[in-house]
Formats: C-alpha cells, sequence, structure tokens
C-alpha cells in the first residue's frame, strides 16, 4: 500500500516511462510509478518522488544505467548533460547521483540532437535553452540549471509548458562580484589601467595620471541586496560614507552596515562615487540617462557590475565628454560583448572588464557546487528553493484558481507601486480571503505565493513562483500572513468572494490608499472572470484590472469625470473603464480609471493641475 501510494504521487514525463520502472524489482520499497498527464498546468514534479523513478527512459533515447536504493532495490540512473564548463567540485556532486556527460562548445543543431537523451540540462551564459530546445527534450528533459543568477538565455515559458523545472545558483557568485566592484572602484579613483597601458607603451607620465582619494568620499550604492549590502560593508572599510537606495530594502539592515538609506534623487545628487547593483526590469532599464546624469554632481564616478541595460550608454558617451561624469568602470555592457568601436568602451575615462564579476576560482566552484545540488534536489523531487518556474499545482486547481492567481498577482503589484521610496522596506504583508469553504476546500499556497510575487517582481529579478515564494518572502524580510473571513454563502460556487491586501507599517506615495487603520489595502474581486479593484483604502470602486491604472483622490463635484476623460482623449489614451467612489457627497472622492495606453508625464501633468484634484498615481499592470 505505501508503494502504490507513493506511486500516485510520482510524476513521469511519458506514459512508456511506467513501463520502464514497472521493470524494476516489485519489493517493499522499490521505486514503481504510474504516468501523469500532458497538462501543462498539473506538471509536477512531486516531493515525495524518488527522482530516479521519474528518470526511466525510452529505448532509442540510449543506454538505462540502472542504480541501487538503498533497500537494494533497482531504478533507472538518470543523466544530466553539462553544457559548459563546470568545476570538478559540482561535477563530482552530480556525478554521486547521476550518470554526466560533459559536452562543452556545443552548436544549436548538436544540443538539440543530443538533448532527448536526457533528463537534466546545465548550461551557463553562452548556451541557449530555447523552445526548440526544450521541444526536442520529448518530455525527457525535466529539469534545466543554469549555473549563475540570469535565466535570460532560458525559454522560461516554453520550459514550463514541457513541464521542465528550471534552477539557478544565485548565492554563490555575490562576495565575488562586490570584490570586483570594489577593484573597479579602486582602479579607477587611480587610473590603474590607463597608467598601465602608457606605461607598457613607453611612456611615464606621472602628472596625467594623478588618482582622488576614496577615504572621506560619499559613495551612493543604487540597489541594496546581496552584492550591493556587501560593497557597502567593504567601502566602509575604506573610510568612505554609504549611502544607498533601495526602496524595499529594509533599514535595520542598511543600519547594521552603517549605510543612509535615502531616495534615488539624493543618492544621485549627494554621491562622489556611484556603484551599481539594481536588476534590470522595465522600471530601471536605462534609468542612468540624460535627466539622471544632470541631477549629479559635476566629476562623478560610476561603477557598473550589475546590469548594461540600467545605463543608457549614449548618455554616458555624453556625460563623460562634457566632464558631468568624471569617470566610468563597466563590468557590463547592453550588448554583450560589445561592438568593437563603442565609444564608450574606447573612452579615454572608461575602465571596463569583459563581465568578469562572477569569474573567481572561488566562485566558480561555488557556482557549480549549488547548481550541482540544486539539479540533484530536482531530480529527487525536492522543493528547490532556486525554482523560478512552473508551479506545483494539479491542473483542476490551477483551473478553478486561474482568475484569482491572476486578481492575487495584480493586487500584489499595485500594492507594491504605492509605497514610497523612503518607508523603509515592507515588512508586514497581510492576506485576507473572503471565502465560504473551509481551510480543507481552498488551499491558498499558490495565492498567496501570487502576492509575493506581485511584490516581489517589480522591483526585483527574482522569479517567484509556488515553488520559492516563501524562500524569496523570507530573503526579503517579508512577513506574509494570512487571514480567512467567511462568507455566509454556503452554495457559492466561487471559491473565494474576494482577496484583500494590507501593506503594515509603510508611507503611501497616494494618501488616498491608506485606510483608517494607517495601513495601504487594496480588495478585489473576480467578476465574469475578470479580476476587478473594488476597495482603495476607505473608498469602494469597482474598476477591471485589465491594461493601466490612474488613481485620483479629489473633491466630490461635479465634472471630474468629464474633466479627466477630456484630457486623456485629447492625447489619445483610450478608456477602459471608469469608477468614482466616495466617502460622504460633496466630500471626498476616489476615481480609479483603466486605460490602453500608459499616458505621456505632460498628460499627467495636465491631470494633477485640475485644481479639484488633490493627488493622483499612475500604475502599471
Amino acid at each position: 500500500m505505501a508503494t502504490a501510494a507513493a506511486a500516485s504521487r510520482a510524476a513521469l514525463s511519458r506514459p512508456h516511462a511506467a513501463a520502464a520502472a514497472a521493470r524494476a524489482s516489485p519489493a517493499a520499497g522499490a521505486r514503481v510509478t504510474l504516468p501523469r498527464r500532458r497538462s501543462v498546468r498539473s506538471a509536477v514534479i512531486s516531493s515525495s518522488a524518488s527522482a530516479a523513478a521519474v528518470a526511466a527512459s525510452e529505448p532509442a533515447a540510449g543506454r538505462v544505467t540502472l542504480g541501487a536504493g538503498t533497500d537494494g532495490a533497482l531504478w533507472p540512473k538518470p543523466a544530466v548533460l553539462v553544457a559548459e564548463k563546470l568545476s570538478e567540485a559540482g561535477l563530482a556532486v552530480l556525478r554521486g547521483f547521476a550518470d554526466v556527460e560533459c559536452a562543452y562548445g556545443m552548436s544549436p543543431a548538436e544540443l538539440l540532437a543530443k538533448v532527448a537523451q536526457f533528463d537534466a540540462l546545465i548550461v551557463r551564459s553562452g548556451t541557449k535553452v530555447t523552445r526548440e530546445v526544450l521541444e526536442a527534450g520529448r518530455g525527457r528533459l525535466r529539469v534545466v540549471g543554469r549555473a549563475g543568477v540570469g535565466i535570460d538565455n532560458v525559454d522560461l515559458q516554453a520550459a514550463t509548458e514541457a513541464g521542465c523545472l528550471v534552477v539557478n545558483a544565485p548565492t554563490a557568485n555575490t562576495v565575488a562580484a562586490a570584490e570586483h566592484g570594489i577593484a573597479l572602484l579602486a582602479s579607477m579613483a587611480r587610473n590603474v589601467s590607463q597608467a598601465d597601458a602608457a606605461l607598457k607603451a613607453g611612456k611615464w607620465q606621472r602628472t596625467k595620471y594623478v588618482g582622488v582619494s576614496l577615504v572621506g568620499k560619499t559613495l551612493a550604492v543604487m540597489g541594496f541586496g546581496k552584492v550591493g549590502s556587501e560593497v557597502a560593508r567593504r567601502a566602509k572599510g575604506l573610510g568612505m560614507h554609504v549611502i544607498a537606495h533601495d526602496p524595499y530594502a529594509p533599514a535595520d539592515r542598511a543600519r547594521a552596515i552603517g549605510a543612509e538609506l535615502v531616495s534615488f534623487d539624493e543618492a544621485i545628487g549627494r554621491a562622489d562615487f556611484i556603484s551599481l547593483h539594481m536588476p534590470l526590469t522595465p522600471a530601471t532599464s536605462k534609468v542612468f540617462n540624460d535627466e539622471s546624469f544632470a541631477k549629479m554632481k559635476n566629476g562623478v564616478r560610476i561603477i557598473n557590475v550589475a546590469r548594461g541595460g540600467v545605463i543608457d550608454e549614449d548618455a554616458l558617451v555624453r556625460a563623460l565628454d562634457s566632464g558631468k561624469v568624471a569617470q566610468a568602470a563597466l563590468d557590463v555592457f547592453t550588448e554583450e560583448p560589445p561592438a568593437k568601436d563603442s565609444k564608450l568602451v574606447l573612452h579615454e575615462n572608461v575602465t571596463v572588464t569583459p563581465h568578469l564579476g562572477a569569474s573567481t576560482v572561488e566562485a566558480q566552484e561555488g557556482v557549480a557546487i549549488e547548481i550541482a545540488e540544486a539539479v540533484v534536489g530536482a531530480l529527487r523531487g525536492e522543493l528547490a528553493a532556486t525554482a523560478v518556474n512552473a508551479p506545483m499545482v494539479p491542473a483542476e486547481v490551477m483551473s478553478e484558481l486561474a482568475p484569482y492567481v491572476s486578481l492575487a498577482e495584480k493586487l500584489g503589484k499595485l500594492a507594491v507601486q504605492l509605497v514610497t521610496g523612503e518607508s523603509g522596506g515592507i515588512k508586514g504583508v497581510k492576506v485576507v480571503y473572503t471565502t465560504a469553504r473551509g481551510p480543507d476546500d481552498l488551499d491558498t499556497r499558490l495565492l498567496r505565493a501570487m502576492v509575493t510575487k506581485g511584490i516581489v517582481e517589480p522591483v526585483s529579478s527574482t522569479f517567484v513562483n509556488l515553488v520559492n515564494a516563501d524562500y524569496t518572502a523570507k530573503q526579503r524580510g517579508l512577513r506574509i500572513t494570512e487571514e480567512r473571513v467567511s462568507h455566509e454563502s454556503p452554495a457559492a460556487e466561487a471559491p473565494l468572494e474576494s482577496i484583500q491586501v494590507r501593506l503594515s507599517h509603510v508611507q503611501s506615495k497616494f494618501a488616498g490608499a491608506i485606510s483608517d487603520g494607517g495601513d495601504i489595502v487594496l480588495e478585489g474581486r473576480v467578476k465574469y472572470g475578470v479580476p476587478h479593484l473594488t476597495v482603495v483604502g476607505p473608498y469602494e470602486v469597482d474598476v477591471s484590472l485589465e491594461g493601466n491604472l490612474i488613481l485620483c483622490r479629489q473633491i466630490d463635484q461635479p465634472g471630474m469625470i468629464g474633466k479627466v476623460g477630456n484630457i486623456l482623449g485629447q492625447t489619445n489614451v483610450n478608456i477602459s473603464f471608469m469608477s468614482v467612489g466616495r466617502t460622504f457627497r460633496g466630500k471626498q472622492a476616489i476615481m480609479a480609471i483603466g486605460v490602453d495606453e500608459e499616458p505621456d508625464k505632460e498628460t499627467l501633468e495636465h491631470i494633477g493641475h485640475i485644481p479639484a484634484i488633490e493627488e493622483f498615481v499612475f500604475l502599471e499592470l
């Protein structure tokens, strides 16, 4: 009975794998498996299922190696393809569990021809794991491991559709990246690379390469995550004064290091040196542009070991030419490798390295071990903290919760955009479910995960799902609690009446979202299968959560809808939905406007200049 129960929980990629597994010893404890459905949304790697049981392969895919379990039963050994250089320490971890083949430098065609023979694939940044590669895996490929943080080279959507778990190694590079940032900081300040090149060219130019001291200077750390905080710690040791900007960093962590959390504009305005450690997201793309550089001190120096796309490279060249930026030290670029004739790379006041942030012997070994352990754990069926895709939820549950999943994520995404950068980080998040169902009839793990996803992903490079949501929340200092409110309608077919998200102990850039208790409060429900926003702070509204959203708090008086609608219409911004909620007639009201397009800055300013409007905010969905 125990064996049968374990079998029912195991997840296989093809029905024929069950036959292969059935040929294993039927003794107690033997690894017996049953096929799983082909439905994308039921793709599961069960925490109780043996990875070995999931690894049976087609006869055409090559030889199946049998390993022995602790009970003496034989089981098919999984096969792992390592497509890029991995240290021996990582390979040793893999070989202790699986058959390993290292095939470095494969062409895309060679990878496509080979991948169907393996249960797991490990890559670095040079190998593209495309939809074609995942489809070529013919259902056998169940895990892709990315040895490093970024997963831009893996098609996550295609992996999810194929039921393939993607894991990465996000922590092992931290110290190496921080040390490289400090190396570039010191090298740039003392003109090390330029002086080295001149001396090797036979020039002795001591007076030309006079540097600047670091002690007593102000360093702005832009992005106070793992790497940013390590850079700050080391900069303090160099005698620098450290300020930092990260709207969602815990204030207590900054205080412990001795850094001062400030706004974006204050950070770039006060800094002598600016070190970038923010992820590349739509919000941070080219955030360092002509406008940003204009707000900086004359002669500021910039270091970037994060992502090239956060800097508008043409704008940086202009700032260097004008002297606004005295020097830059760059390890990353918008396009890698950059063009040979790149004005930025060839600029005399720029120090460059070819993306070496993680390139230390120790970091490479650490990454190799971290990714190897993640892949082995995934093949064993264990929940992976570094998983970046594939919510592990049965198809029928996903089907029922689908609109509420979208609602939960959008409420989280809206809530985080209402928080000011001076709040010192979001700490307390409460999710309130109004439902007629009992705890055993409503699994809220996925909904909680999607609230976390909505809060974290817009301001981070982290990918959040059911597998890693609680881990991600804990790492970022988010305390997420849940409450169920009984809805007195036992006959209700819908699993939920509403979902409410409350952020406590934070400041809001839109005061109208603050409830009487001082929390940012947003509530929504699903109507006709579509998520709707129904409560903002103390106000009731009713707006479809599609496109983008403008919230206006105003004096309740006639003609407001027409005035705002006219301004949006003049700039071709289409209104999809509009709703007004008020406390008392003639007092205050909130207008929620759904728009298909993002209004430009001038249009939003025109709305803000309407005398009766006390505040407004534009929110992206």
